[in-house]
């Protein structure tokens, strides 16, 4: 159950650190997109984009020790369930907001993207509960490669997407 812990954090820090980056290098877009997602907080939309970008930052590296670990995978597990359930009222309202989850884009919110947030939920909780401990050696490097190939996967899942529904 270590490598799991291990490659829960791989998959979930890889993932909360580039959405965090991607946030920072375009703040002005990022909490301008805010108001769209979160109508009930127009006056308070550049205080929640600081505050979901500084506790996107913060998930990383509370992953990397074990005794920090629970508290990255308890932050991450918050975050998800707010952006699903913002996610979630937007798809049902229709309102077609792009989704800024790693930066610039013209892709609407939608299904897929509740889905990802799931996947990324499961991990969090699947890391938080899985007990510290040493691994064996040799399942480290495979956890972690595990983790960060699922990170590269799931951030561009919308360009994945993007290539196999284009029309010839």
């Amino acid at each position: 159950m270590e490598l799991v812990r291990i490659g829960c954090a791989c998959l979930v820090g890889l993932v909360f650190a580039v959405s965090a980056v991607s946030k920072l290098r375009d703040f002005e877009g990022f909490a301008g997109s805010v108001p769209a997602l979160v109508p009930a907080w127009p006056g308070r939309a550049r205080l929640l984009a600081i505050a979901t970008t500084a506790l996107e930052a913060l998930v990383p590296p509370l992953l990397i020790a074990p005794v920090t670990a629970p508290a990255g995978f308890g932050v991450a597990a918050v975050l998800l369930t707010a952006f699903t359930a913002a996610i979630a009222a937007a798809v049902r309202r229709g309102r077609r907001t792009a989704c800024r989850c790693f930066g610039p884009s013209s892709v609407p919110l939608g299904p897929r993207h509740l889905v990802r947030n799931g996947v990324l939920l499961t991990c969090a909780v699947l890391g938080a509960l899985s007990p510290g401990g040493l691994p064996p050696a040799g399942g480290v490097a495979v956890a972690a490669a595990a983790g960060l190939a699922g990170a590269v996967l799931i951030v561009s899942l919308d360009d994945i997407v993007e290539l196999f529904a284009r029309n010839p």
